[in-house]
């Protein structure tokens, strides 16, 4: 397990936002170490961390980092992107989902957003805060998020203080260019009813 760049100028993200923080609902999905969901429970939100369920090495590293950083409230449940199961049915509505280079196989792209989707139906209103690191020109989110209804904001890393060298960088080779999403319902497709 390691701290990925796009882990770090989330949590980045999180920490200039830390004044919305307080009693949000926020659930990190893939969240292996962590970080962005621990930077977000130590800044009031009530959260729920999440992993593979087929990978139970990782729920136990997200239990260990809630363990370390002394935050014993934090939940930690197994979802299987693209999976309905109890665990994501249990869920309550979220305010905020967080998904720090989830974004890494085009083969899992779908799998994500369908269950993202499953729980902006819970909660219309709720915002997925994510980070990916280009790896390819080749890939494109922009037609999968037409097709659940879903936009997407770019934030420049500059507007948060994550354009600085020891905030994005990274030790392992090749090139970290990464960047920071806010996806959302398309809002002219939202049903009030």
């Amino acid at each position: 397990m390691y701290v990925w760049p796009c882990a770090v100028v989330l949590a980045q993200y999180l920490w200039f936002h830390r004044g919305s923080l307080p009693g949000k609902a926020v659930l990190e999905i893939g969240a292996g170490v962590s970080l962005p969901g621990i930077v977000a429970a130590k800044c009031g939100a009530e959260v729920t961390l999440s992993d593979s369920s087929e990978l139970p090495h990782c729920l136990e590293i997200c239990r260990q980092s809630c363990q370390m950083n002394n935050l014993p409230q934090v939940h930690v449940v197994g979802l299987t992107w693209g999976h309905i199961s109890r665990d994501l049915l249990a869920l309550p509505p979220q305010d905020i989902i967080l998904a720090s280079d989830v974004f890494f196989e085009p083969e899992d792209f779908e799998d994500i957003l369908t269950t993202v989707y499953f729980l902006m139906q819970k909660n219309p209103k709720v915002k997925l805060w994510s980070t990916y690191q280009v790896r390819s020109a080749d890939w494109s989110l922009e037609a999968l998020l037409y097709k659940w209804d879903m936009k997407c904001v770019h934030i420049p890393l500059e507007s948060f203080g994550a354009d600085k060298d020891d905030i994005a960088e990274s030790a392992l080779p090749g090139r970290h260019t990464v960047e920071m999403l806010v996806i959302s319902f398309a809002k002219d497709n939202l049903n009030y009813t």
